[in-house]
């Protein structure tokens, strides 16, 4: 990933899962207002995690009504098989989990082939080092803070170390994101570590104005975070 492709961080990345989809069209005119660069589309398929959720179809008719990042936490457990439909919709990043594809290379390049942003998942149970071979193949490291498959969970505070081996292990230009009871509590030790993107669903989508809480959360991220040349 160039500089230039590098979004602005911090990031403060909504939740989609936690959006009113019966008012989606609403729903992203009032992130967009609020200031929100980025949409974070998380895909269940009841198998790698319990929950479903939506997927290519829901995410082409998000794609049609915004220009914004679109986000794709793939939580299934063949990405491989859908994955041409997930770029073919418009996802400008795409993650997968190294729980799902244990030798994940091959897909890898074929997202960042595409002109895509490559990324890669670990659960909490996952050690940082199980993704240490792929320093110099992804885009971005994202670090479960809940285990995946359903939102309101609470924040597990091992995350914090996970973020802080990552940040070191993979270079400064690789987006390290988290995902999992993150809000204005939790975002400072996170941030002190080396996080970019904050992906935020509860403390967004449960407060009466959603450009209040991005506004608080992207200053709370702002001041904890590390200098980053």
């Amino acid at each position: 990933m160039s500089q230039q492709d590098r979004p602005q961080t911090p990031v403060i990345a909504p939740s989609m899962l936690k959006c009113d989809f019966g008012n989606l069209d609403a729903e992203i005119q009032k992130l967009e207002a609020a200031g929100a660069a980025t949409l974070h589309l998380d895909v269940m398929d009841g198998h790698f995690v319990p929950n479903l959720s939506y997927g290519p179809m829901v995410i082409e008719r998000i794609r049609e009504r915004t220009k914004l990042i679109l986000d794709a936490h793939l939580m299934i457990s063949d990405p491989e098989k859908y994955l041409d439909e997930y770029i073919r919709v418009g996802c400008d990043w795409i993650t997968f989990h190294i729980e799902a594809v244990p030798e994940p290379t091959a897909l890898l390049k074929k997202i960042r082939d595409a002109g895509r942003l490559a990324g890669i998942a670990i659960n909490p149970g996952t050690p940082v080092d199980r993704i240490a071979k792929l320093k110099n193949q992804v885009d971005l490291v994202l670090v479960m803070s809940v285990e995946p498959g359903f939102g309101g969970q609470s924040f597990i505070p091992d995350a914090i170390q996970k973020v802080a081996e990552a940040r070191s292990l993979f270079p400064s230009e690789t987006l390290i994101s988290i995902d999992g009871g993150i809000g204005p509590a939790t975002i400072p030790d996170v941030a002190a570590n080396g996080v970019d993107v904050y992906v935020a669903g509860s403390s967004i989508f449960d407060q009466p104005c959603y450009e209040t809480a991005i506004r608080e959360m992207t200053s709370i991220a702002s001041s904890n975070s590390p200098s980053r040349q």
